[in-house]
């Protein structure tokens, strides 16, 4: 797709005479609030048995219809909620999960937010033959509900206990009687493990559905964080708060306990239930699947410093365990890495970075490699499927460079073959059988554009390719990517995007965006739209470096920041800010520096540094010292403030607040689970102390991605005030 260059002309007809008009110019919602600033999208696929279908919801949410891979067309309904049969039904939906066996459907409403990933809600499930439906539970609000290969049985759980319901008989018991809130947890994560592992539901079924396997969290000697919970008028409600509520939960700062964790096996037929014999001891369990058989459990065991990765096959029904594989590392081992694993009925595949990339290998139950799937000096960066027929892999990878993403093909000699013409991002969604995909493709300059291909990448159909959309941001500024050296002439991936009305002529001020955390990339060849356009669209050139601990380049590259954080980010961030500052076109006596989370942080190294060449800085959900931030993150990159003591004073940007002398703004949600607002309490108190002025910033009763109402557009429309009246 072209985007033109010029600006868009918008046509009205009245009374027989056209008009051209200019096209309405772009609002600070339009770049910042993601209702408006988001692409269309399609509605999410479930790829069906039969190799050929896939399943999604209808654009009117009352249905879920079947589609032909081939054409694109519709073929049949499994569900519609004005066609429900019986005395039961319900008159919306918020999602669904079809069994294995795809006669009955799992659905779900009434959905209340937990955490970052976690929800309560009202489970019902749905026989497609007979068109009936039937609730899980009449005990309330449950979660993490998981039905049954056959369809009959719905394991979930409440009050951090799992019980399973027997659809057929219309009975529900208590697999587990011991869970407590703040002290037990049994089949759902506690807060870290979701967050860090992304893993909010442990509770897996046998292939056979006899045995149903769970993890435990005993999280009683997690230290308890509380903080005030006040409401935003947000909220339905915002005055009924005159004392506001206290939140308490279990979140383990780096060094102290965490949950104790154990696995276990639960027999259908006897109502026994089993301890798995593992060498658990202070390990996190970040996975726990059966293998392709559905048989033996298969268990990742991973040291605290999460170093020492070992993979175990487990007899649910005699507990005994076996090592079949293990990785150590001298620096982290990275979830990128491991958790891509698929258990396959003979062998299993993952992912490992001992290459120094990551990479693709193959196993089978005895521990035995099998093959090495893919190398080079590429990561592989999202596995999809094997297709039994060709015995080609299929998988996402960097090969075009760290920034892109390319859908690949490798068959069983090792031929390579890129299914992704250009470069940008591809992310596939394949058929059962691997013989199709949907892809979502875009890049810098081109919005997300959905359409079928076939597993040779040939293009059978689009779905949506966002010509609209495109139109309504052809003006809006553009992205270009470059290359930047950091202080040891390491080349760095970078970004710019210059005002929609650049003049070269002109001095600009400057802004560097960052997040710049191990692993994590900001510098990619894709479609966004945010609000760093909008500051660009206010006058403001916004540069962006990948420095030194980001991902998907070597892992000597990202490994270089392990236990000294914020040291060679710092440096580089300030590399790339001095380079930029020698183009003709940017004024460096007005620049600053902005980030979010991780990014905050930066800042706050940044501005604190004794080669700061920044004029002003804005800080958001920034940690201040990584002793106030969660064990498994933390000590995944620093290991435990016991261990580290001089790494985590280096790191630390409260104890650096003395060389603070640039014009800061620090923002903040207050009811942050995640980077806690005391983070920010505690930096701007020192700040106080030592006689700084700074601007602060609150969002009251809102989360660490300001995700509710309008706070992302006061946020972006709060920094370019900031901005314009400091740079100058």
């Amino acid at each position: 797709m072209i985007i033109s260059k010029y600006p868009i002309l918008t046509t009205l007809i009245f009374t027989g005479l056209t008009f051209a008009l200019p096209a309405r110019a772009l609002t600070v919602e339009d770049f910042c609030d993601p209702k408006i600033s988001a692409p269309a999208g399609i509605k999410a696929i479930t790829p069906l048995a039969d190799g050929i279908t896939y399943s999604a919801v209808s654009d009117d949410g009352k249905r879920i219809e079947v589609y032909s891979f081939k054409t694109g067309k519709a073929v049949s309904t499994l569900f519609d909620i004005d066609n429900i049969k019986g005395e039961l039904k319900i008159d919306s939906f918020d999602g669904y999960r079809i069994s294995a066996n795809e006669k009955k459907i799992l659905l779900w409403n009434d959905v209340n937010k937990i955490y970052r990933r976690s929800f309560t809600a009202q489970y019902f499930v749905y026989d497609i033959l007979r068109g009936t439906l039937k609730r899980v539970s009449e005990g309330g609000a449950m979660r993490d509900a998981v039905i049954s290969h056959d369809g009959r049985l719905v394991a979930y759980t409440r009050d951090n206990n799992i019980y399973i319901s027997n659809l057929d008989y219309g009975t529900d018991y208590a697999v587990t009687t011991d869970g407590e809130q703040n002290r037990i947890i049994n089949g759902s994560a506690d807060w870290s493990y979701e967050e860090e592992f992304t893993l909010v539901n442990t509770i897996r079924w046998s292939g056979d559905d006899n045995t149903l396997a769970f993890v435990r969290f005993d999280e009683s000697e997690v230290p308890v964080y509380s903080f005030d919970n006040y409401k935003s008028y947000c909220d339905a409600d915002p005055l009924s708060d005159v004392y506001p509520s206290s939140y308490s939960y279990k979140y383990p700062l780096a060094g102290y306990p965490n949950s104790k964790v154990s696995v276990h096996s639960y027999n259908l037929d006897t109502r026994i239930t089993k301890t798995m014999d593992l060498p658990v001891g202070t390990d996190y369990i970040p996975s726990i699947e059966f293998d392709g058989e559905g048989v033996n459990l298969m268990v990742m065991l991973l040291n605290r410093d999460q170093n020492d990765l070992r993979l175990y096959r487990v007899n649910p029904a005699s507990t005994v365990s076996h090592l079949i594989l293990s990785e150590k590392s001298h620096a982290w081992l990275s979830p990128e890495a491991y958790q891509m694993v698929n258990y396959g009925e003979k062998s299993f595949i993952i992912g490992s970075e001992r290459s120094g990339y990551r990479h693709l290998y193959e196993y089978d139950y005895n521990g035995n490699q099998l093959r090495q799937i893919t190398k080079g000096d590429w990561n592989v960066t999202a596995y999809y499927g094997k297709d039994v027929k060709s015995g080609k892999y299929f998988f996402q990878s960097t090969i075009l460079g760290a920034s892109n993403r390319s859908v690949m093909a490798i068959d069983s000699k090792g031929s390579l073959n890129r299914l992704t013409a250009t470069e940008g991002t591809d992310i596939a969604t394949f058929s059962n059988n691997m013989a199709y995909y949907v892809s979502n493709y875009s890049n810098a300059l081109t919005p997300n554009a959905y359409s079928i291909c076939d597993n040779s990448g040939k293009k059978l159909y689009d779905l949506e390719n966002n010509a609209s959309y495109a139109s309504k941001y052809a003006s809006a500024p553009k992205k270009e990517f470059v290359k930047v050296k950091n202080s040891m002439g390491e080349e760095m991936n970078a970004y710019i995007i210059k005002p929609a009305n650049f003049d070269s002529t002109r001095r600009y001020p400057l802004l560097m965006y960052q997040y710049n955390g191990p692993d994590s990339q900001e510098v990619l060849n894709r479609w966004r739209m945010e609000g760093v356009y909008y500051l660009a669209s206010r006058g403001f050139i916004v540069a962006c470096v990948d420095g030194r601990g980001t991902g998907n380049r070597s892992r000597e590259w990202a490994n270089c920041v392990y236990r000294k954080l914020g040291q060679y980010e710092t440096e580089d961030q300030i590399s790339g800010a001095n380079y930029f500052g020698t183009l003709p076109y940017i004024d460096k006596s007005n620049m600053a520096c902005f980030g979010w989370s991780y990014g905050g942080y930066m800042t706050l190294m940044e501005l604190s540094d004794s080669s700061n060449p920044f004029k002003a800085g804005v800080s958001m959900a920034p940690v201040t010292d990584w002793r106030f931030y969660d064990s498994i993150y933390t000590e995944r990159y620093m290991t435990t403030p016991q261990q580290n003591q001089s790494g985590y004073d280096a790191a630390s940007a409260l104890l650096r607040t003395k060389n603070m002398n640039s014009r800061l703004l620090i923002m903040s949600g207050t009811s942050d689970d995640n980077v806690h607002y005391y983070n920010t309490l505690k930096y701007t108190s020192k700040l106080n102390f030592e006689g700084k002025v700074f601007d602060m910033m609150s969002f009251t009763g809102f989360e660490h991605s300001l995700p509710m109402c309008n706070a992302r557009v006061q946020l972006f429309k709060k920094v370019a005030d900031f901005l314009e009246i400091n740079l100058r």
